[in-house]
């Protein structure tokens, strides 16, 4: 992106039509020197009336649950409605709000309106796209499509969100040109020119910070303590949401809201940046982006801490994830408003880490001190050598990324660790991880509403990098050397590997991606695993797979694997090890390759009897 972009735009007026609506200016103004308050500027979430719809109402657990639309604005003369899910508990007062903003392809669901309301809070769910998951009360897609049609006699059709002539929708759009990365105008944008307020982002923005006005009407709300949250998309709007509005007064953004910023039209980029809003947020927030994950670069985040105007910030990154996270870390979101708005509970402080490249041993050190005012169960460092930078990555590449697990080790308040390299010639990563113990388990629903339970919570350094000319300058020495054993299944080796289900024992690594363990030519893959009833093991790589017969008399078994062992779905044989990125050790497995004539699938395994398995050797052997 080339900041001169800018000098292309001049000044454009966007004729006003006093039917556009009430509550944003008719008349809006951009030139090179367009802002995010030039947009936003004259618009008062609060002017217009909601014309609140309650459409379904029920008690729950001792909670108040209703479906409800309210009223966004007045677009070209229409109304238009958003639908959502709003639930507090019965008889609450004074309660704080939150506005929780589902990701793309998502529901509003009210598992996340309901745990909250256990908890204490008033919570609406918004249907920005307009699906919603509830008892008696379901819009999918195809309900989608059936209000845009107006099907009113389908057994099917429901009320849901009504973006009037505009099109705000996902997954699908209602139009099927309609991008949330453009401004131009089309018959169903807002402004008749290039405009900002042409896009989605804007309208689901506004969108919320009405939801804001809606909790703040509330008898029951406490309008001073309102809070905002969100996955994947709806992590940008959150974003986007507390860089515009003042009232927001805690923000956990999870898996967005860091990585828009590289646009090459200069209009979007100016107003709707993430890096723009990023620099408005004055708020206590907390983000929460896993090391993987494919939406928000984990190196971004580096920059939007150092971007927020607020003080009061916290990461929580877990390692080998993408776009998905285990309870010690879906739990920093329900924390941190518990201290911002509730008051409830004190964040220990970001640990403080420094990067040792000149060492005796030309090997780099990690030190961390962490905030010891809560019980710390483990401090983990992890760093890798594959490279964050965004544009030479493909999304595969990015989520594949290995990070070595260093074990630290305790001095007085100092937990430090040596670094290993393969290579001096590429820069290395490197961040730190506290885990540290609750009070009280903490429930609450995850990202796709999961409902969890939490004991622990994670806490997250920012991270250090060094390039390849420091490295250099240190004489730091490559340390690490090629090795044929990938896995020895002892102490601590389950840190690089992951799991979304860590009470389950099926793992996955992205070992196989770093170049420590590259296959030997000719060389085939040797596991030894042993079982107490009799099994199918599914071995993973990629879109390959394979099954072994487990004996189940608890005796270990030794397996020697050809690539030629691994089929995808529609049975193409691995023709060989090169390129490799993920390995998998499970009980089942579902292969599927899409094509435009229909899905292929191939099941592999199935349900697991008896005990765990038991992990000996993973190793690549050649024949002699």
């Amino acid at each position: 992106m080339k900041y001169t972009y800018l000098l292309f735009f001049f000044f454009l007026y966007v004729r006003g039509d006093a039917s556009v609506t009430a509550n944003i200016p008719d008349t809006i103004g951009f030139s090179n020197k367009v802002t995010v308050d030039q947009l936003w500027k004259g618009y008062d979430p609060r002017a217009e009336p909601l014309d609140i719809e309650i459409i379904r109402e029920w008690k729950e657990d001792g909670v108040v649950m209703k479906i409800v639309r309210y009223r966004i604005a007045l677009f070209k003369g229409q109304k238009a409605m958003m639908a959502a899910i709003y639930g507090y508990p019965e008889r609450g007062s004074r309660l704080p709000g939150l506005v929780q903003i589902h990701g793309g392809g998502q529901y509003a669901d009210y598992r996340a309106v309901l745990t909250n309301a256990r908890r204490g809070y008033a919570t609406i769910s918004i249907a920005w796209a307009g699906r919603i998951n509830a008892p008696g009360y379901v819009v999918d897609p195809h309900g989608v499509q059936l209000f845009w049609e107006k099907k009113i006699n389908d057994p099917d059709y429901r009320l849901t969100t009504d973006w009037g002539p505009l099109d705000a929708y996902h997954a699908p759009c209602r139009n099927p040109e309609n991008s949330f990365l453009s401004v131009a105008p089309a018959s169903w944008t807002l402004d008749t020119v290039a405009s900002p307020r042409n896009n989605s982002w804007f309208l689901c923005t506004m969108g919320a910070r009405r939801a804001l006005t809606f909790l703040e009407q509330q008898p029951e709300v406490n309008a001073e303590k309102l809070g905002v949250y969100g996955h994947s998309m709806g992590g940008k709007i959150t974003v986007l949401t507390a860089g515009s509005d003042t009232r927001v007064k805690a923000a956990a953004p999870s898996c967005g809201g860091l990585s828009d910023r590289y646009s090459d039209n200069a209009l979007f980029w100016a107003t709707l940046g993430d890096d723009k809003y990023l620099q408005k947020i004055t708020c206590p927030i907390i983000f929460l982006s896993p090391s993987n994950d494919f939406h928000g670069f984990i190196n971004d985040l580096q920059k939007a801490v150092r971007e927020v105007r607020s003080r009061n910030w916290r990461v929580t990154c877990s390692p080998h994830h993408n776009h998905q996270d285990t309870p010690e870390y879906l739990v920093a979101t329900l924390l941190w408003f518990d201290q911002y708005l509730k008051g409830e509970f004190v964040f220990p402080e970001t640990p403080k880490t420094s990067l040792t490249l000149k060492t005796k041993d030309n090997i780099p050190s990690f030190s961390v001190q962490p905030d010891l005012s809560r019980p710390i169960l483990s401090v983990d460092i992890y760093y890798t050598q594959q490279g964050l930078e965004n544009d030479e990555e493909s999304m595969e590449n990015r989520i594949t990324r290995f990070w070595h697990h260093a074990a630290a080790t305790r001095k007085g308040n100092t937990w430090t660790a040596s670094l290993p390299l393969f290579s001096s010639d590429k820069p290395v990563w490197v961040y730190a991880n506290v885990l540290y113990q609750l009070d009280k388990p903490v429930t609450g629903a995850g990202y796709y509403y999961n409902v969890y339970t939490a004991n622990t919570c994670n806490l997250s350094s920012v991270m250090h990098v060094a390039n390849a000319q420091q490295l250099g300058k240190a004489g730091v020495l490559a340390s690490l050397q090629p090795s044929a054993v990938i896995e020895t299944f002892e102490g601590d080796w389950q840190k690089e590997w992951f799991s979304y289900k860590p009470d389950d024992w099926p793992r996955r690594t992205h070992k196989l991606r770093d170049e420590q363990w590259k296959a030997p030519a000719d060389s085939r893959l040797e596991l030894q695993v042993r079982a107490g009833h009799s099994n199918k093991l599914v071995i993973g790589i990629d879109r390959f797979a394979t099954e072994i017969q487990l004996a189940g008399d608890s005796q270990w078994q030794r397996f020697i694997l050809s690539p030629s062992d691994f089929r995808t779905a529609d049975n193409q044989v691995l023709s060989c090890w090169n390129g490799l990125k993920e390995l998998s050790l499970s009980a089942q497995l579902t292969l599927e390759k899409k094509t435009d004539s229909g899905n292929t699938t191939r099941q592999l395994g199935g349900e697991w009897l008896g005990p765990d398995p038991q992990f000996r050797s993973l190793r690549w052997i050649v024949d002699q």
